[in-house]
């Protein structure tokens, strides 16, 4: 939890100089271009034509622009749409006013740009587009929230995501419970150019994240304060700001955490059709042939607190009886498309070691499909058992269908829903 000293959040102080007061001067540039006299700009000398030549006429300053500020401008007016003016960059050392490098007016830099620096701008310039947008994600916590969430946003890109049309990199900032930890992310956002999503539970955190990125022109979303205040309102209950696993919030083990250490151990034993006699105490049964995605769905509904056993279905072996004496309601059948299948045994059987030389029946396609056919024969034989193509989905999305029939079948709801109690 954030320390009292640290809950006021301060602004960065503005230069001093009359060149810099645009109050809507951008941060993100870099200052290391503002004279360090702290006086007005003056024109740049020029030589006296009066002048009887005893002395040398003082040399024409060029001004070098910074490398980064140039490609981070550049970039912006890419991603904007923009075109790129290089005007400004072609002229010659005889500009007599030095522009302010917070311009925001101002697309291009005002200074001139050695040729070699250019090509330089081009490439890193080219690179930072390859590379994609950044995404920060900031929690006080373990960023659980945050990641999903982004997660399932980036889900409705898949189209430009999938061929690096639109790529992005995300990054996670976890345990984030100071403000000057908190500032120097967002400093360090706006420096690349990136979007910022958090997960304050303090509200005063939220706000001071809110400000930050407001000051150095970050584009923001807080994802939890949302949803906390509309809860609040519904309760008429206060928060209490204080994160998950912050010092001093004493959350004793519940109950719900003991059945969930007790649904990963019974889980771990009744892999790959161990122990049958014990599938009458599972909560879900899996049944399918080899690497349809049975153990990993298992784990992920024991974290649930999910008591899960799996079934091979293999041919030529008899499936235990159990499996049959079971209730019908709690046996789901997976089921994948043979030639997806069969790409996953082959990389299965490349990790056991077995090379394209060693002759096996396990990754060759008449014989996955006479197993699917096989199963289906056993799936249809027993009809209560709900059959799922997973396909293309994730452990997530397999792990919802499933819980949406398991409930539904079992508490008879006139709606499909997955109910839980806190």
């Amino acid at each position: 939890m954030a320390s009292t000293s640290s809950s006021s959040f301060s602004f960065p102080p503005k230069p001093a100089s009359a060149a810099i007061s645009d109050p809507n001067s951008n941060p993100r540039r870099n200052p290391s271009m503002i004279p360090k006299n702290n006086q007005s700009h003056k024109s740049i000398p020029h030589p006296d034509p009066d002048d009887d030549g005893d002395s040398d006429p003082p040399p024409v300053q060029k001004l070098k622009a910074s490398v980064q500020l140039n490609r981070w401008s550049r970039a912006r007016a890419i991603r904007s749409g923009r075109r790129l003016d290089r005007s400004v960059q072609r002229t010659t050392a005889t500009t007599t006013d030095v522009i302010s490098p917070f311009d925001q007016n101002s697309l291009s830099l005002p200074a001139v740009v050695e040729t070699s620096d250019r090509e330089e701008d081009d490439g890193d310039m080219m690179m930072m587009m390859m590379e994609g947008k950044s995404i920060y994600m900031v929690s006080d916590g373990t960023g659980w929230t945050a990641e999903h969430s982004v997660g399932a946003a980036l889900g409705q890109f898949e189209h430009c995501l999938v061929d690096r049309g639109c790529s992005v990199n995300t990054h996670l900032f976890s345990g984030i419970d100071d403000v000057e930890r908190l500032v120097e992310i967002v400093k360090q956002a706006a420096k690349e150019g990136a979007m910022l999503v958090y997960t304050l539970a303090d509200p005063a955190m939220a706000d001071s994240a809110k400000q930050a990125c407001e000051v150095w022109g970050v584009p923001s979303t807080d994802i939890l304060s949302p949803i906390t205040e509309a809860i609040a309102a519904h309760l008429d209950v206060t928060p209490s700001g204080i994160p998950r696993g912050a010092p001093g919030r004493n959350v004793p083990l519940s109950e719900d955490y003991f059945r969930r250490i007790e649904a990963i151990e019974f889980t771990i034993k009744q892999d790959d059709g161990a122990l049958p006699q014990n599938l009458h105490n599972a909560d879900i049964v899996l049944a399918g042939v080899s690497r349809t995605g049975k153990t990993p769905l298992s784990i992920y509904l024991a974290q649930k607190g999910y008591k899960v056993a799996n079934v091979p279905i293999v041919m030529g072996v008899e499936l235990p009886k159990t499996l049959f004496e079971v209730d019908g309601r709690k046996i789901f059948g997976l089921t994948l498309n043979p030639v997806v299948l069969q790409t996953i045994r082959r990389t299965r059987a490349k990790t056991l070691g077995f090379g394209d030389g060693i002759r096996s029946n396990y990754s060759e396609m008449d014989h996955v499909r006479k197993e699917l056919e096989h199963a289906g024969r056993i799936f249809a034989q027993n009809p209560a058992w709900p059959v799922i193509e997973v396909t293309g989905k994730a452990i997530e999305e397999t792990a919802a269908v499933l819980l949406r029939l398991y409930h539904d079948r079992k508490q008879k709801c006139s709606m499909p829903r997955i109910s839980k109690r806190y």
